[in-house]
């Protein structure tokens, strides 16, 4: 068994806790995929005992889909925490350089939080990264210059793991960089795969401090089963479902034999 598989089968067996401070649009799904790859998800938000439950988890999810002041303070005091802890923090800086807020905000995090995955599209991530990007929405409209080489760059300057999403994934922590053509188009017609990926390297995070062989993983597994349920789907709608279903039956065998991930 690959690296990428044997965390899989880490997750499964240790079932560790991921804590979401994530948007409403999505929470419901983030839930429900954290549990189909076999992690345990809580989102927790009262600023009572958002560091008290950080503390119990293997990870901390940030998504900044649906921000206001008292949720950004919030997000501070349970990171604060989580480095207090030494648990990982993945960001998802969505909709970063569509509004001052949101942008504001992600670089503020980037530039006072340990981060240990940075996840984005080309337009989030770009935008991040000081580049020309276009952000619709929460929706990338592109970015200028080399995707490979922004997110290299970012990962080096920032010190963490970055995840470019894409027709071909880009995965980097500023030494290596690995492309991940796992996925299907489908995935982009439904709300929330954007988050739910997050969530998904958020369980494997959980279980390794090989933060780049997690993400890529987590990406992999998280393709794989987007994949298989559109080979099963009638259109979005059944393809959503089956995409649990298919998430919950993705093995580290089918890891290990199905990822198409490579180093450049």
């Amino acid at each position: 068994m690959t690296i990428l598989g044997s965390i899989l089968s880490d997750i499964r067996e240790k079932t560790p806790l991921v804590h979401h401070m994530t948007n409403y649009v999505t929470v419901n799904d983030c839930a429900n995929i954290t549990l189909c790859i076999g992690a345990s998800p809580v989102m927790a938000h009262a600023e009572e005992e958002v560091g008290e439950m950080v503390a119990l988890a293997g990870s901390l999810v940030l998504n900044i889909g649906t921000l206001d002041p008292l949720q950004i303070d919030r997000m501070f005091v349970a990171a604060k925490a989580a480095e207090k802890h030494g648990i990982p923090i993945i960001l998802d800086p969505v909709g970063a350089g569509a509004t001052s807020l949101r942008t504001k905000t992600a670089h503020r995090m980037i530039q006072e939080l340990s981060i240990s995955v940075l996840k984005g599209n080309a337009g989030e991530i770009g935008t991040l990264a000081g580049k020309q990007a276009q952000v619709r929405g929460v929706d990338s409209g592109g970015v200028t210059g080399d995707p490979t080489d922004i997110t290299c760059v970012l990962a080096e300057r920032l010190g963490c793991t970055v995840v470019m999403s894409g027709p071909t994934d880009i995965i980097s922590d500023g030494s290596r960089t690995l492309l991940c053509e796992n996925g299907h188009p489908l995935m982009g017609r439904i709300s929330g795969t954007g988050c739910m990926a997050a969530s998904v390297i958020g369980s494997c995070v959980a279980v390794t401090q090989n933060y780049l062989s997690a993400s890529a993983t987590g990406i992999a597994a998280f393709g794989i089963a987007g994949e298989r349920a559109a080979s099963e789907a009638a259109g979005p709608g059944s393809f959503k479902y089956r995409l649990f279903d298919n998430m919950a039956s993705v093995t580290s065998d089918d890891v290990d034999r199905c990822a198409r991930t490579r180093s450049v």
